[in-house]
């Protein structure tokens, strides 16, 4: 019998989603061998909702306020996320990168402004356990740190969510698992417990977790910095692989290499607001902002 408390942790981990392939000049910048991902087609198991109307963002958000007592960490961010865009949130530690991550499946509830999540308005106020279960089966997210059952096998930890949470069968949850397992690269791992694998093999598993939940949206919280460096191409060479497919992801990271080749737009933070933003090439490369130039310069070793 599975206890609310893990289940509830299983439904967050399950939402994180991605899964995406490492293009060879990112590679070629990375001194570690990355394994070879299977490809597969998107159907059946990505969400139909990924070929939404365009038109609508997938996430909308103005005049964005959110406070800890009297600390304010977000002062007024505006932006949006279009559907099938790669945004890479980026900026220095404190500047409120995550805490606006985990607004847009409302982990963290806002204190003023707009918040619309596909199609949902996060704004209002008591919303109800069944729209955030809603929200979270649509909104996957991918932490830092990867939330796997220690005594649970990893086929265990990919098909709880899909049986407990949408009501899938046992045979259809193995196999949808079956999928994204061999699609990370690790379809040999189903057996394994989570202390028998790598970090970079653990966060592939989450990602494909969050999958298995058909997602329409992804969000990841910095996903490869818990990671040893000979682990990062692993898991960043999946979200490539998810973002050459269609899927809406945002991404708060200090991978600079992998926000420009992969990401479509960037936008970056500083004490709370959205100070630039713009095409991630674009922005990466000639700066505007004084403040944005700095902190390049500081992360200077991950750029090209």
């Amino acid at each position: 019998m599975v206890s609310n408390r893990p289940l509830a942790i299983a439904v967050l981990g399950l939402r994180l989603h991605i899964s995406l392939m490492w293009g060879g000049t990112l590679a070629a910048k990375l001194n570690h061998p990355i394994p070879t991902l299977h490809r597969f087609p998107v159907a059946p198991y990505l969400s139909p909702n990924i070929a939404m109307d365009n038109s609508t963002p997938a996430i909308y958000f103005q005049d964005l306020e959110k406070r800890f007592g009297s600390l304010s960490v977000l002062n007024g961010v505006n932006g949006q996320i279009n559907r099938g865009e790669v945004v890479s949130i980026i900026g220095p530690s404190g500047c409120g990168k995550s805490t606006l991550l985990r607004c847009f499946n409302h982990l963290e509830t806002i204190n003023g402004g707009q918040l619309l999540v596909d199609g949902m308005d996060l704004a209002k106020p008591n919303l109800t356990r069944k729209q955030l279960l809603g929200l979270r089966a649509k909104v996957g997210m991918v932490f830092q740190q990867f939330n796997l059952f220690p005594h649970m096998t990893v086929l265990g930890n990919l098909t709880l969510a899909p049986r407990k949470v949408l009501g899938q069968a046992a045979k259809e949850s193995s196999r949808m698992a079956r999928f994204y397992l061999d699609k990370v690269g690790l379809g040999e791992k189903a057996d394994s417990y989570p202390d028998q694998l790598s970090g970079g093999q653990k966060q592939r598993v989450a990602i494909a977790r969050a999958l298995c939940m058909q997602p329409d949206i992804m969000l990841f919280d910095e996903p490869t910095s818990a990671l040893d460096p000979e682990l990062v191409g692993e898991v960043l060479m999946v979200m490539k692989q998810l973002a050459e497919e269609g899927m809406t992801m945002v991404v708060v990271t200090h991978e600079m290499q992998f926000a420009k080749e992969v990401g479509d737009r960037v936008l970056f933070l500083n004490q709370g607001r959205v100070e630039e933003e713009g095409d991630a090439r674009e922005v990466l490369s000639s700066p505007r902002s004084d403040r944005l130039r700095t902190f390049l310069s500081r992360m200077s070793g991950t750029l090209a």
